[in-house]
């Protein structure tokens, strides 16, 4: 017998069964109230719960977000590292955000913790990737691996960057004079 097509030749027990809803007029018949049938609809041949959303589509959404994310975490990977590599610039751009009067001058610091900085941030997006591709191979939920990834990134990254702007006596300056 061919599959059914959109219920035309199937059966009303095999169209619930397609579609997982109970027979209402057989929970009503044995003086079950709907919502009961309902909840046995709902439990596996295991006896454990099924899910009302389709694993399929959740895991579909987590890969996009996933992905999306580690996307995003790219492009920052690569802006911010290529800033951290030339530090002089990014240490000047940081003392006229915060209004530091002077110039950065630990230059031979900065250079070195800078691209230590960079180095840190790449190896942890590459981390961060792996794992989430991972994760989502296995069928597991992944979206919070690059959240998780980026903010133990920047922790390591916001170590390192600020070693050589704490050595430098116009920004260590500028933080006794605002104590």
């Amino acid at each position: 017998r061919p599959e059914p097509k959109y219920g035309v030749y199937a059966t009303p027990e095999e169209q619930r069964a397609r579609i997982q809803k109970p027979d209402a007029t057989w929970a009503l018949e044995t003086g079950e109230s709907v919502t009961d049938a309902a909840a046995s609809a709902s439990v596996g041949n295991d006896g454990t719960p099924r899910s009302a959303v389709d694993p399929a589509r959740s895991r579909a959404i987590d890969r996009i977000v996933t992905f999306a994310l580690l996307a995003y975490a790219l492009v920052n990977v690569a802006v911010a590292a290529l800033a951290l590599v030339d530090f002089s610039q990014y240490a000047a751009t940081v003392f006229e955000v915060m209004g530091i009067p002077g110039e950065f001058t630990n230059l031979g610091g900065g250079q070195t913790w800078g691209a230590a900085a960079a180095v840190a941030l790449i190896i942890g997006y590459l981390i961060t990737a792996w794992f989430s591709v991972r994760r989502t191979m296995a069928g597991k939920i992944a979206w919070w691996v690059p959240l998780v990834g980026a903010v133990v990134t920047h922790v390591v990254v916001g170590a390192l960057a600020i070693v050589p702007l704490m050595s430098d006596p116009a920004f260590a300056a500028y933080l006794t004079s605002i104590s």
